[in-house]
Formats: structure tokens, C-alpha cells, sequence
């Protein structure tokens, strides 16, 4: 959990490259880049959208879920009463939690290091589903 506070994209797709074993003639090809090209990108922090779109089909790895489960941890729950506006955005009715999220929610009740109260207020996370969690993943 602790690389979704500060997402370094390039480092990240490099190491899926290598679990992949993923030759670069492949990637220069799928990519259209050169070998420099991809080297550079291995130490960005951030790619453009299209091109980690890109990766992500190549690697077989959603790079994105890293983001939004980022938004989950770290960015600050919307107030329901506050400012509402109607968008024309797609609308999402539930959050998007990985077992990664799940697990991390369960050790910080186990750890004491927060209790339920604390992780409900902090993340967000509605007590219904932190109570199934807890009953479905603790043993």
C-alpha cells in the first residue's frame, strides 16, 4: 500500500516488464517508440493517459486501478450535502476496493493501529462493508 501514496508510474510498469520478460522489440513495436524512447519512460513518474492505456493492454495490467485505489486511500470523501452538481460524467455507484485495499483495511484494525470508527471516517468506507469484510476475510 505504501507506493500508491506516491505513484511513480515508470518505475512501476518497468518492474511489470520484467516479471513479463517482455522482449523490447515487442514493446517498441506495440508502443511505436524507440528503445530510448521506452527507456525514458521506465523513469517518469508519469505517462500520458493514451500511452499507459497502451501499456496496460501490453503488460496485462490495469495501471489505472493503482489510481483510483489512491483516490480511495488518500483523497477526501465528497460531504453529500455539499455543492451538488449534476454532470453529464458517468456516475459510479460503488467504490472499486482490490483485495489489496481489503487486506490493507483488515491489518490496520488488527494492528490497532485505527479502529473501525477511525477507518470508516477516514477512507470512507461504508460500515455495512467494513463489517463484511471483517466477517468474510478474518479468521
Amino acid at each position: 500500500m505504501e507506493n500508491l501514496k506516491d505513484i511513480h508510474i515508470g518505475a512501476l510498469v518497468y518492474e511489470r516488464v520484467n516479471e513479463k520478460d517482455i522482449d523490447m522489440g515487442r514493446i517498441c513495436r506495440f508502443l511505436q517508440s524507440t528503445e530510448k524512447e521506452i527507456l525514458e519512460m521506465y523513469s517518469m513518474k508519469s505517462l500520458d493517459v493514451d500511452v499507459l492505456l497502451k501499456w496496460s493492454k501490453l503488460l496485462e495490467y490495469d495501471f489505472f486501478r493503482l489510481y483510483s485505489n489512491h483516490l480511495i486511500l488518500y483523497a477526501p470523501v465528497a460531504s453529500q450535502n455539499k455543492n451538488v452538481v449534476k454532470s453529464k460524467l458517468p456516475q459510479f455507484r460503488k467504490s472499486l476496493y482490490t483485495k489489496e485495499i481489503i487486506d490493507y483495511m483488515l491489518e490496520l484494525l488488527e494492528n490497532k493501529q485505527k479502529t473501525q470508527v477511525e477507518i470508516i471516517n477516514h477512507y470512507g468506507i461504508p460500515k455495512s462493508t467494513l463489517n463484511k469484510w471483517i466477517s468474510k476475510y478474518k479468521q
